[in-house]
């Protein structure tokens, strides 16, 4: 293929570069924004083909966020981390290479490194954690991964996105330290080590300038200090205005067609002295590099999309869950189940597959599997299901209910052109589900402004006072039998489903079991509120709507799971959150449980029926436990994709031993973490004020005792650290020192174990934290065997950025002596040894 770069041989791309210079100003302006929602510029003329994106960090989506080629479905992003297994990382980025391939696409919009700040972040799920290093090392990995199948990573969001709340608007006060320290390390460790070939920049603005038009961060820091050679993107939407985001260095506007980056705007701006052509060219240059090193230039037609679900995909993804799955506590060793003929299956998540979180990372996977589909295939026990309780934040899809007038599952969708809903319509589609974004999913002919209508039929199956819910994203109304049922036409409340949605309308009214009745939405995408249009400067947007609805409950469900859970050997309570409760576009507003107590009333009521009582809880980011002291057995379970319920499956009844370990600390109240008085933003602006202590930092640093510590995990075996080695006992700038740890396995199950490395540096001229995570390892043991691990420290593992140093700062590593701390957590400390800097070094990158 045509300019195909081997990895890891790659060079300033000349070819890219030379093209560059020879096409017109306005060719090189015309690739500086995307053609459509994913794609580049092509221009086949001159040997310039289009390539793809796709979303995401745990699977490659394709064209279409909704009801798209079903693809794979990989544990979200904070499950991942939990491995604490850069070679299993690696390997998911192989597949997801292939899986992105399949799809037709060259770019992956992945991986997410935006740090934990607070537990509530909406996105924490997709990230990796709180720890800086331990989020660079696993971006290397998975880009690693990637890139050594030709496909590009995407990593992101550069930077300060730690909060969806006002995320377009919301301003990350970042001081020069932290910024270094904690948010922009995991991309300069990825920079260094794996070189992403492409990097999203994010929506907010750092220090006062929007991040895709930041010079500090982009030109000076990204560009300049590292080096960095690759195309810089926005993410979508996220470009605010012509000539600042491409003087900054970010090449590209996405998605197309180009709003800020209009041929006549920005040769208006080179007019004005506001851009030079050279800025223009490096950009357009960046962008072909992209291509080169993806399909090549003069490379192939795009491909059609497909699905691949191979056995070998499968069972990465089942073994990925299996060793991201992680214990948090296991008294009297109740974990493995052992010997039980009776197991009652508990819990509003028990019998729902929830796999991921909501936003970009959600994708049509190739198939689901529950916990109670996992348990039932892992045991011949009899099974007793009760709910317990309702968790959900919206009413469930209508999907279940839906028929067309056909009889097909799902709806029939009439687009019409305009917003008035005139004449024949110009499309009709049948969508299986009652969850209708129209962002990227409306017929192209019909777009810039459109007008369409949903029609269904419902059949109840129980008569009773049913309800129904309805949300808009532009004007809507939803009729039952011809009749006015919900109008949203003209509202003004916006709420959190589809990004840009009204408020949940939910209503109730009593049907008849097996009577239909005919639904018809109507709806517009013409913006709502009407006071964006002014704010915005448009008339329109992407659309769509969403159908809920809930038969009355006939029964107490709590009571049913109280009886189900008596008369069990053992009781498995699946509670947590999902994908409407944990997404992109909005953050969390408590730490507890949802909703209203009912799965912590649920907890309780089970253990006092049976003392034997293992609560799985599944959630991207920490939950308040008020029963933690009094339950045997907690198992983090996180959102682990496709094969989420046979993983948990494989670790419950001891197939595999669990070998997870905590990537983000669990508070015990939401009080308790480091953003606390400064989440989410006032006025629009987000002071950091932790500075460099987030996560187990600060409840170091401020001595609160977390209910569960960064790093831990327990196993369903024993393992003994020995007597560390040092290989040196000097470390001087150009050196690696080697810390070597035998570790065995002295209980009776194969298992892993995953050994911490903390650096502390106990007397600095700066204040720094007691201790920081700058290696780790993870080792599998038979029982009675014996490894040694190696811990490798370099002078990046005793720096700290001090901006005193030089005109804009520098790292330095103080004549001293550092300790290394090596545990089983950050709060189970094993061992340590010691060595010294004799003299004082600097560096920039």
């Amino acid at each position: 293929m045509a300019g195909k770069k081997v990895f890891g041989t790659e060079k300033p791309d000349d070819r890219a570069r030379e093209l560059a210079k020879t096409l017109s100003l306005e060719e090189q302006i015309s690739l500086l924004a995307g053609a459509d929602f994913w794609r580049t510029k092509a221009f086949p003329e001159r040997g310039i083909p289009s390539i793809k994106t796709t979303d995401g960090p745990n699977g490659a989506r394709g064209e279409f966020f909704k009801d798209g080629t079903p693809a794979a479905l990989f544990p979200c992003g904070v499950s991942m981390a939990a491995t604490w297994n850069v070679d299993l990382i690696e390997e998911i980025g192989s597949h997801l290479a292939d899986e992105t391939k399949a799809r037709g696409a060259d770019v992956l919009l992945a991986p997410t490194v935006c740090m934990h700040r607070s537990p509530l972040g909406g996105r924490n799920f997709e990230s990796f954690s709180e720890d800086p290093y331990l989020c660079g090392k696993l971006a290397a990995s998975y880009i690693h991964g990637l890139q050594k199948k030709g496909v590009a990573a995407t990593i992101k969001h550069f930077v300060g996105n730690e909060q969806e709340t006002e995320r377009k608007a919301y301003d990350a006060v970042i001081a020069e330290r932290p910024l270094r320290e904690i948010y922009l390390k995991p991309f300069e460790i990825a920079v260094r080590e794996s070189s992403p070939w492409a990097l999203m920049s994010s929506y907010n603005l750092v220090n006062g300038v929007h991040a895709d038009e930041n010079e500090h961060t982009i030109k000076d820091i990204l560009r300049g200090e590292w080096q960095y050679d690759g195309l810089v993107m926005s993410d979508w939407t996220g470009t605010y205005a012509t000539a600042p985001a491409i003087s900054a260095g970010c090449d590209i506007e996405m998605p197309g067609p180009a709003k800020y980056r209009e041929i006549s705007k920005v040769l208006q701006a080179v007019e004005a002295g506001e851009l030079s052509r050279s800025d223009i060219e490096l950009a357009a240059g960046n962008v072909l590099y992209l291509v080169d090193r993806t399909k090549g230039l003069d490379g192939p037609p795009e491909s059609p999309e497909r699905s691949r679900d191979t056995p070998e995909t499968r069972q990465l993804i089942r073994q990925a869950g299996v060793e991201g799955l992680t214990l948090l506590k296991n008294d009297n060793n109740i974990l493995p189940i052992k010997g039980a003929k009776r197991i009652a299956i508990i819990g509003p998540n028990a019998k729902r597959a929830i796999a991921g979180g909501g936003g970009s990372a959600t994708l049509n996977p190739y198939y689901l599997t529950t916990p109670f589909d996992g348990i039932s295939s892992g045991t011949e026990a009899k099974l007793v299901f009760a709910q317990g309780c309702d968790s959900r934040k919206w009413l469930p899809l209508a999907n279940d209910y839906c028929r067309t007038s056909s009889g097909e599952p799902g709806v029939t969708v009439e687009f019409y052109y305009g917003d008035r809903f005139k004449g024949e319509p110009a499309e009709i589609q049948n969508r299986p589900g009652t969850d209708l974004w129209m962002w990227d999913s409306a017929p192209k002919k019909v777009l810039p402004a459109f007008s369409f209508k949903v029609k269904t039929i419902l059949t109840p199956v129980t008569s009773g006072f049913h309800e129904f819910s309805f949300s808009s994203v532009g004007p809507g109304r939803m009729l039952l039998d011809g009749e006015l049922f919900i109008d949203v036409w003209n509202w003004t409340e916006e709420g959190e489903a589809m990004f840009s949605a009204c408020k949940d309308v939910v209503k109730s009214i009593f049907l008849e079991e097996g009577v239909p009745v005919q639904i018809l939405i109507e709806s517009t995408n013409e913006v709502r509120p009407l006071a964006k249009m002014s704010i915005e400067g448009k008339s329109h947007e992407y659309g769509g709507c969403r159908i809920g609805y809930r038969e009355e409950e006939q029964v107490d469900l709590e009571d049913e799971a109280v009886k189900a859970a008596r008369d069990a050997d053992v009781a498995i309570v699946v509670v947590g959150l999902d994908a409407e409760w944990e997404s992109e576009g909005y953050d969390r507003q408590t730490m507890d449980l949802p909703k209203d107590g009912s799965q912590d009333r649920l907890i309780e009521a089970v253990l006092k029926a049976n003392p034997k009582t293992i609560v799985v809880n599944q959630s991207g980011t920490p939950v308040t436990m008020p029963w933690a002291d009094k339950v045997p057995a907690i198992l983090q379970a996180w959102y682990q994709g496709q094969e989420a319920g046979n993983a948990l499956a494989d670790v419950l009844f001891g197939i595999q031993s669990p070998s997870g370990k905590l990537p983000t600390t669990f508070p015990k109240r939401l009080e308790d973490n480091p953003a606390y008085h400064n989440w989410p933003c006032e006025n629009l602006e987000t002071v950091y004020g932790e500075g460099i202590y987030i996560g187990y930092r600060h409840y170091e640093k401020s001595k609160i005792e977390p209910l569960f510590p960064f790093g831990h995990g327990l196993s369903y075996t024993t393992f003994d650290y020995g007597a560390p080695t040092i290989n040196a006992k000097v470390l001087a700038e150009s050196d690696t020192l080697v810390v070597s740890i035998p570790i065995t396995n002295s209980g009776q199950v194969a298992a892993r174990e995953i050994v911490q490395g903390y650096v502390r540096d106990p007397k600095s001229n700066l204040p720094r934290p007691e201790k920081e995570l700058q290696a780790f390892a993870k080792v599998f043991l038979e029982p009675g065997g014996t490894k040694t691990v190696d811990l490798k420290l370099d002078k990046y593992s005793v720096g700290y950025y001090d901006t005193s140093l030089g005109q804009a700062g520098a790292w330095i590593a103080e004549e001293g002596t550092f300790h290394v701390l090596i545990g089983a957590s950050s709060a189970d400390i094993k061992a340590s040894v010691s060595f010294e800097v004799t003299e004082s070094f600097q560096w920039i990158f």
